[in-house]
């Protein structure tokens, strides 16, 4: 299948789960990320979830990285030049829906991709070379490209992967990792 059929078909897979699927499956995925060895780096970037859309609920993670004292990285999306902001996630960040109900940091501390040692992946989809699926735009796929060749990629995904996507571009960047409600799936070496 090609990238707009999969993200179809996985929109309207996540459309299907009721609330407490969400919620279940999340808490599944947060507690597979504790038996990863992940945790002893400084920086973590992590997506806050749009709920509209049965996205992971990410607030276990946050709860985990702020458990271990560590330096959470959130994102503003600037859909102008489809780049994005990164912002240190501290007591007076104020946090407020754009106009596609993503949650975001109004503003804050500026944090350079460079630093970001850990990046929590959105996706719709993923298959078992580590290709991920995102929402079309390209926002992570840049971001990705400006952190250090050795920042952990981690996505987060309901589903189980995918064979394999037909389509694949070179500007697209893969997963070192990608975690469900049942596995941890290990791309790189």
């Amino acid at each position: 299948m090609t990238k707009p059929q999969l993200r179809k078909a996985y929109k309207v897979l996540r459309k299907g789960l009721s609330s407490e699927d969400v919620e279940e499956l999340s808490l599944k995925i947060a507690n597979q990320l504790l038996t990863m060895k992940v945790w002893d780096k400084s920086f973590y970037h992590i997506f806050l979830s749009i709920v509209e859309y049965n996205e992971v609920n990410t607030d276990y993670i946050l709860n985990i990285l702020s458990g271990k004292d560590k330096n959470i990285v959130l994102s503003k999306s600037d859909f102008g030049n489809h780049k994005m902001t990164h912002y240190l996630l501290t007591d007076s960040t104020r946090i407020k829906k754009n106009e596609y109900n993503i949650p975001e940091p109004v503003d804050g501390i500026e944090i350079d991709s460079a630093k970001i040692e850990v990046v929590f992946v959105p996706l719709l989809a993923f298959d078992q070379s580590g290709h991920r699926i995102g929402y079309g735009k390209g926002f992570y796929d840049m971001f990705l490209s400006q952190c250090k060749p050795e920042t952990l990629k981690i996505g987060l995904s309901f589903f189980k992967p995918e064979t394999a996507f037909s389509d694949i571009s070179q500007h697209d960047i893969g997963l070192d990792f990608c975690v469900t409600p049942e596995a941890v799936y290990k791309f790189s070496e």
